[in-house]
């Protein structure tokens, strides 16, 4: 049985791994002003950054419509027996509903997952679900283990600034004056499908990155080794890098990957932002 596995483009995968693995991608919209444009196509996130820097007002992100989403159905079906989609969390978009609307033109044959999730946390899950499909498995099955892995996943990440999480009403100013003088990072994670402040962290990007992968580590003692992902905002190769080492030396992962955030994402979180995720047990 064929199956074809395909995502919004908040999965954050990039093009390497979607052509790797196959995985049909379909870019959601972000809005400059009045001119919308389509994520990783026509707008790469360095244009967020100059934009929110002219302008100090956010770019606004839009969902397909379900009209939309029968569209890419249909034409990514083709050649195919079966297809499951996955999108952003529920609670972030109204992705998930379009897509739920769209697939019931399509007599069982497509399948829409609520990744609860945004960025590689939902990139995991889409790449599970590649494997399980090249391992033989049926479309309810694969939905199925997809589903019940949703609460074991680490989705988190540690913004630098606090900007764009205050210009989209996700940080008070009073947060956002205190992380400035004081120096906080704070932990953000996913529980639910929404966004909260787990914890917060004193000091320079650096310092507080080697603080968030040891607290990680200590959390989560039990993980799947299949792969993680380490997922920015334009952070400098150097801080990137050393994330990556002190990932090999604290976990046992059989691949660790390193993924852009989209203009989704970034529009959300801002420039300089890294997360670790994985799938833990």
């Amino acid at each position: 049985m064929k199956i074809k596995i395909t995502s919004d483009s908040t999965c954050d995968l990039g093009d390497e791994l979607a052509k790797k693995y196959d995985v049909g991608i379909f870019p959601l919209n972000v809005m400059l002003g009045d001119k919308t444009y389509e994520d990783g196509i026509d707008i790469v996130p360095q244009d967020i950054f100059e934009y929110v820097k002219k302008t100090g007002i956010l770019p606004k992100t839009a969902a397909h419509s379900s009209e939309e989403y029968a569209e890419f159905f249909a034409s990514r079906l083709q050649g195919y027996d079966a297809l499951i989609h996955f999108n952003i969390s529920n609670k972030a978009s109204s992705s998930y509903a379009n897509a739920l609307l769209a697939s019931k033109e399509f007599n069982g044959k497509v399948y829409v997952v609520d990744s609860l999730a945004l960025s590689t946390g939902q990139g995991l899950l889409v790449l599970k679900a590649c494997d399980l499909a090249a391992e033989g498995k049926k479309p309810r099955e694969i939905v199925e283990t997809i589903e019940a892995l949703r609460p074991k996943l680490n989705t988190s990440f540690v913004p630098d600034v606090l900007d764009y999480l205050h210009k989209g009403g996700r940080c008070s100013l009073a947060s956002l004056i205190g992380a400035k003088v004081l120096k906080l990072h704070p932990l953000i994670s996913m529980k639910d499908g929404q966004m909260y402040a787990k914890k917060k962290y004193m000091g320079g990007l650096d310092g507080c990155l080697k603080k968030y992968i040891k607290d990680l580590a200590e959390e989560y003692r039990a993980y799947d080794k299949t792969r993680c992902f380490i997922t920015h905002s334009n952070c400098e190769p150097e801080i990137v890098e050393k994330v990556r080492e002190q990932v090999r030396e604290t976990f046992d992962f059989n691949e660790i990957l390193e993924t852009k955030a989209g203009c989704v994402v970034t529009s959300h979180c801002g420039k300089n932002t890294l997360g670790v995720l994985f799938i833990t047990e």
